[in-house]
């Protein structure tokens, strides 16, 4: 039934497809027609759109023109009234006048007569400005602040604000000025003068800005501005006057000079700072760096000279010191004395470099310390030849009478012992002169800082810059401007010291050089102290006749044993000085004293041990030296041996016992007797027959020249 049902239903569905599908058909063409409608729409509105464009275009044309058309007649009109608004001579009146004008002068730019229009207008502003300036000045004077801020008002409408601040500048300025002519007219010293004017300045800057901050929009650029002007316009100026301080000046006291002038100029600008360091954001920093350029700039030139001036201070003041004297214990006092002078002189430079040019004159200090050390030295040297005069170390006394006299070896030895205080005291300030040169002038090496580049250091401070407000009062740097080469070997020198640390440097180290040198002549000074007796005996042995004379029992003699002999007078006096040795040389034992310690490691004896020999005496100083002056006894005495011309068997005997004898201290002392010494004493034992065999085993020039003196072939 559904089927039948379906089937009858079927034609009637057919149809209402066959309308649908003709309603379709027809909505199709509705949409083709409505899509060329609007299409052919959208290019009429096009064309319409153009024309009202256009005609906007010519509406504002057409309303521009009729504006400057207003404006000009607003101009003529102006022009026309000005005159008798300036009879009013209302300053507000005619600066609103002049400022209507203004602005109906930019309106006509493009006219032909626009620059006449100009000159016309500056002109009368010319004349506003002339009308005013009694009433300015007088606002001004009074510190009136309505009176003030009614120019500040007028002259910014005007646009001639930098007129006004002219007028504010100079008006202080004169005062200023003229309170710094009295004080130079007065009687108070340059560093009074300079004190008072710079306690007003300061004075005046806390005043004014305070006045300043009610009156314009940016007091602390403008006050700044006063004070570089102020300084700028001095009559007579900073710098003339430090220039005629300092010729006035003895060379003696010019850098103290210097430094007390300057000293007023710090607090000055310590005063400054602190003023403006709570508003640094507010301030104009390139104006701030342009004042203290002002403040520091009269002392450039004796900062950049710091070094020159350092040294002929220091020459002056080391020249005082004495060291000569007429007595040699008055001249050892005096070296002692003079050591802690010369460390006072040093600190005291470094006090000066960092005080006059904060570390920046660090190359010219090195430069003043090395030639005060070259100085010292010197004049230590000089001392030292002298005391060899006095004591007559360089003279060798041609009678044999032996006198012992240890009064210039502890002399001597005392001198050491100031040569070691000197070498612990270098160190020291050696050490705290890299601290204090680092601690100070560090901050201006950057962290990239290389040697090879000096790129870095700029790149780095520009960008520090950018992140953080600098303070031109801690950044002034003299140095970098005027003298790039000095500055890069200042940053060098820095960079040495931050890299391998203060302890390990070589800022000193010529200086410290001279002064080991001064310790090992006193070694010389004290060893030849002790020498120069056993040399006057050793030197009387060539010269006596006894070894070539025979002697009223020399045929008696020959061939008696050679105990029967006893050594001559002068191996006993030498002997028993070098027995006393030990005696004297015990202050190198006993004493407790860092400074002779310190000498008497650093210095050097001449005969030094020979090679092979054990050296248990290095770890004693005493025992040390006792080794080097016996070791010159034994050399002397070979070389004074091999001079003899002639000995007879009886004096050769004689001169083996003397040998022998002296053999015997050594050992006694601990000593071993040189091989020189005992292949003489061997060949003088020899007896004629056997001497060839003898020789053998010594060198042959040797061999030769006792057999010389014997008599024998060889």
């Amino acid at each position: 039934e559904t089927s039948h049902q379906a089937l009858q239903n079927m034609p009637r569905v057919l149809r209402e497809v066959e309308v649908l599908k003709q309603e379709a058909t027809f909505l199709k063409e509705q949409m083709i027609l409505v899509k060329e409608d609007i299409k052919k729409f959208e290019e009429d509105t096009a064309q319409s759109m153009q024309v009202l464009v256009e005609i906007d275009r010519v509406k504002s044309r057409m309303q521009l023109a009729a504006e400057s058309l207003q404006e000009a007649d607003k101009w003529s009109t102006l022009s026309a009234d000005i005159e008798e608004t300036l009879k009013t001579q209302d300053v507000s009146v005619i600066s609103a006048k002049l400022t209507s004008m203004q602005s109906s002068l930019a309106m006509l730019v493009d006219t032909p007569d626009y620059s006449e229009k100009c000159v016309h207008l500056e002109a009368l502003k010319n004349r506003l400005e002339a009308m005013a300036s009694p009433q300015i000045v007088a606002a001004f004077n009074s510190q009136s602040v309505d009176q003030a801020k009614t120019f500040v008002k007028v002259f910014t409408e005007i646009d001639r604000m930098p007129q006004l601040l002219a007028y504010y500048y100079k008006c202080y300025k004169v005062q200023l000025v003229a309170a710094w002519q009295d004080l130079c007219q007065s009687d108070l010293s340059l560093n009074r003068q300079l004190t008072e004017l710079y306690d007003t300045l300061l004075g005046t800057w806390h005043s004014q800005l305070q006045w300043a901050t009610q009156v314009f929009k940016n007091p602390h650029e403008i006050v700044t501005v006063l004070l570089i002007q102020t300084l700028g316009a001095l009559v007579p100026s900073i710098p003339v006057c430090l220039s005629t301080a300092m010729e006035r000046t003895g060379q003696e006291t010019k850098l103290n000079k210097l430094l007390e002038l300057y000293d007023a100029t710090i607090h000055f600008a310590k005063g400054l700072e602190v003023a403006m360091l709570p508003n640094l954001k507010e301030q104009n920093l390139v104006k701030v760096m342009e004042l203290v350029e002002a403040v520091y700039g009269p002392y450039k030139p004796y900062q950049l000279e710091y070094g020159d001036l350092e040294e002929e201070n220091l020459l002056i003041q080391i020249s005082a010191v004495p060291l000569e004297h007429w007595e040699v214990i008055d001249c050892v006092q005096e070296l002692n004395h003079s050591v802690n002078k010369l460390f006072i002189l040093a600190s005291g430079a470094i006090d000066n470099c960092i005080k006059l040019t904060d570390g920046l004159g660090a190359c010219g200090l090195l430069k003043a310390l090395k030639a005060l050390f070259t100085k010292y030295t010197s004049d230590f040297t000089n001392t030292l030849q002298s005391i060899r005069k006095k004591c007559k170390l360089d003279d060798v006394l041609s009678d044999s009478l032996f006198q012992e006299d240890w009064t210039a070896f502890q002399n001597s030895v005392r001198i050491i012992t100031t040569c070691g205080e000197l070498l612990r005291q270098c160190g020291d300030f050696e050490q705290q002169l890299a601290n204090r040169i680092l601690s100070t002038a560090g901050k201006y090496l950057s962290d990239s800082y290389s040697p090879c580049s000096f790129s870095g250091f700029q790149d780095t401070s520009s960008a520090e810059k950018k992140s953080s407000v600098k303070n031109p009062w801690q950044e002034y740097n003299y140095l970098l401007k005027e003298n790039p080469s000095e500055y890069a070997s200042l940053m060098e020198t820095l960079y040495t010291l931050k890299e391998k640390g203060t302890s390990n440097h070589n800022l000193l180290s010529s200086s410290r050089s001279a002064l080991s040198r001064l310790n090992q002549l006193a070694h010389h000074l004290a060893f030849d102290s002790v020498f120069l007796r056993i040399k006057q005996q050793l030197l009387l042995i060539s010269k006596m006749e006894a070894w070539n004379s025979g002697g009223i029992g020399e045929t008696l003699t020959d061939d008696l044993p050679n105990f029967s002999l006893t050594p001559l007078e002068y191996i006993s006096n030498i002997g028993q000085y070098i027995m006393s040795l030990p005696l004297h040389l015990e202050p190198f034992v006993t004493q407790e004293d860092s400074a002779l310690e310190l000498a008497l490691h650093a210095g050097k004896l001449p005969y030094p041990p020979e090679q092979g020999d054990e050296l248990p005496e290095l770890d004693n100083m005493a025992d040390y030296w006792l080794g080097s002056i016996a070791r010159a006894t034994m050399q002397t005495y070979c070389e004074v041996i091999l001079q003899i011309p002639e000995l007879t068997v009886h004096s050769t005997k004689q001169l083996a016992t003397d040998i022998d004898y002296l053999i015997n201290v050594m050992d006694a002392l601990g000593l071993q007797p040189s091989r020189t010494l005992q292949n003489i004493v061997t060949l003088l034992k020899a007896k004629p027959e056997d001497y060839r065999q003898a020789a053998k085993s010594v060198p042959r020039r040797m061999a030769s020249s006792i057999a010389a003196m014997r008599g024998l072939e060889c």
